[in-house]
This record gives structure tokens, C-alpha cells and sequence, in this order.
């Protein structure tokens, strides 16, 4: 439903939402379709434009968290665990072999715990959206000089990483020399060695063409990835409940597509990636577990606090 209002050819909540990944990926097109379906149904009162691979600014993702927190960027779509120093239960979202399956991603994320980091986000500034976790999927390791069989294999591997300290923290576990290095950035480094590896799901590969500069693709599952839409909690809260209620129901209507796409795209990438000469194998992940220990997560369980970690473990089953 359309709200009561008279088409204003100026739009009165005008902004911008950013993504780090391109045009033509499985991301830009639905938030496109979002903000677009809003802007009809609003009259034009709301108008969003989406901008793709974060409009070319080279900030980090922090910079622009504070960005969005300040109301210089409106909205922004990014990983969880990007978020810990600020919120550090968002880790959750990123910490290796918790999820079985996308599934129990919505399930948790959709449900008490997402409300729980929804309260967490609010008291600094950022607004959560309900069921605004886009899907990615899950990550593998990638590789331009051999494939990974086992967490051996990993040992002294130069594997570039997004920001975060959990990915930082598993793969200095597992043996590897992880890097940081925004995702922009990484065709570039994997094309003239300066990385040998990277980790992300099927859909990164093809949407950045990291087949062009590597050669392995070793299936490990080892991380769950999406993009959660945040907003600048003062111009959210500056909209009318009826404005809010159009944009909470699109968001749900096309992430909920999104994430549907992105399911299907992952499980159809694997024959597609091989035709482009990619190498496929699945490794052996009862090793990288091994690796992991008990430690890990009981450190991990302290980061991110009990009640956080309880509302996980209602979903998930229990952790340790």
C-alpha cells in the first residue's frame, strides 16, 4: 500500500546505500529493486540510490560504519564480524564451522539473536534491519599454487582475509600467514603474487572473476558470509512509522529473493567455475577442527558475552 501523500517531485528522506561488491554480482541488483519499490510506493518521499562497490570511495569498512553512524551515508550492506570492534557478539556470524546450513543462519539471524544485536547496534547509533541479512554463502579457500587437503596444507600459506579479528584469528590457528586487504583490492594482489590464496564463497569468485588469477578452489565450508543492511539509526528514526513499515516489508520481500538466488547461484557455480579451468576438490575439515580445539571457541564465547552466545546455542545446538 502506497502511503497518503501527495507525489513530491523533491523527495524528503533522500540518501545513499553502499556495497562493496559490483553491478553486476548477486547483491547490487536486489537492492536496487528494494530502494526502487520503496520509492513507488512512498510517492517518491524515500528515495535511495545504490551504489556499487561503495561509490569508488577507498575507505575502509569501519569509515564508513562511522559514516553511516554520523548520516553522511544512510544506509550500508556488510559482513557481521566487521562490526565486533564495535559490537563484539557480531563475531558470531563469522565464527568458523558453527552453521550447518544457511537455514540455521536465518533461523538465528532472523530470530532472537538478530533482535539481540538489533538492541546491541541501536545503542551506537545503527539501525539493524529485521530480516535484512543478505546471503553470500558459504566460504572456501582459493588458491593459485595448490590445492588444500588438509589444515597442513595451510601451513605458512599467504591467504588474504576481510577485516575482522575472528578471520584473523582462525587462520593464524590453522597455520596460515593471513593479510587483510579490502575485497576491491584483491584481484590485483592475487594477479601479481603477492597473495597465494584467498577465502570467500562461489558467488565472489565469479562476480570479481577471481578465476582469471587462481587455480584451486578447495571446498572447506569453513565460515558462513552475508551482508546485513544497516542504516543511520537518526534518519531511520526520522521517518513515520508508515514510511518505515513500506521499506521493512520490501526488505524482507527482496533479501528473501536474494537469499533464494544466491542459494541457487552457489550450487550451480561449481560446474561453471570448472568449465572456466578452475580445480575442484573438498578437503577435510575434521582436521581444521582439530586445529581449532576447544580454546578457540571458549575465547570466542568470552568475546562475544553468555547471552549472545546462549541465544546461538538455542538454535544451533550446543558449541562446546
Amino acid at each position: 500500500m502506497q502511503v497518503s501523500a501527495v507525489i513530491n517531485s523533491v523527495a524528503k528522506w533522500k540518501g545513499r546505500q553502499f556495497h562493496y561488491q559490483p553491478v553486476k554480482s548477486h547483491v547490487h541488483p536486489f537492492l536496487v529493486a528494494l530502494w526502487d519499490a520503496v520509492r513507488d510506493e512512498t510517492n517518491g518521499l524515500v528515495d535511495i540510490e545504490v551504489c556499487a562497490d561503495n561509490g569508488g570511495t577507498k575507505l575502509a569498512h569501519l569509515e564508513i560504519v562511522d559514516q553511516v553512524i554520523d548520516g553522511q551515508i544512510q544506509f550500508y550492506a556488510l559482513m557481521g564480524s566487521i562490526m565486533g570492534p564495535l559490537v563484539p557478539s557480531m563475531n558470531i556470524q563469522s565464527l568458523p564451522f558453527i552453521f550447518k546450513t544457511s537455514e540455521d543462519v536465518y533461523a538465528s539471524m532472523d530470530g532472537e539473536l538478530g533482535n539481540y544485536f538489533r538492541d546491541e547496534l541501536r545503542s551506537k547509533g545503527i539501525y539493524l534491519m529485521p530480516s535484512g541479512l543478505m546471503e553470500n554463502g558459504f566460504r572456501h579457500i582459493v588458491t593459485n599454487n595448490r590445492p588444500i587437503h588438509t589444515a597442513a596444507d595451510l601451513e605458512g600459506l599467504s591467504i588474504r582475509i576481510p577485516e575482522g579479528e575472528v578471520f584473523e584469528d582462525t587462520f593464524k590457528a590453522l597455520g596460515a600467514h593471513p593479510v587483510q586487504l579490502f575485497v576491491l583490492e584483491l584481484y590485483e594482489s592475487l594477479k601479481n603474487g603477492s597473495l597465494q590464496a584467498q577465502e570467500n564463497p562461489l558467488a565472489i569468485i565469479e562476480s570479481l572473476k577471481l578465476y582469471e588469477v587462481t587455480k584451486y578452489i578447495s571446498k572447506t565450508f569453513h565460515m558462513w558470509s552475508g551482508f546485513n543492511i544497516i542504516g543511520c539509526l537518526s534518519f531511520w528514526e526520522s521517518m513515520p512509522v508508515d514510511i518505515q513499515e513500506i521499506i521493512l516489508r520490501n526488505v524482507k520481500k527482496y533479501v528473501d529473493q536474494q537469499r533464494e538466488h544466491t542459494v541457487n547461484l552457489n550450487h550451480n557455480l561449481s560446474d561453471m567455475l570448472e568449465k572456466r579451468g578452475m580445480v575442484i576438490n573438498v578437503a577435510d575439515t575434521s582436521t581444521f577442527r582439530q586445529h581449532l580445539g576447544k580454546s578457540f571457541y571458549q575465547k570466542w564465547k568470552n568475546e562475544v558475552g553468555d547471552r549472545a552466545w546462549n541465544l546461538l546455542e538455542e538454535q544451533v545446538g550446543k558449541l562446546s
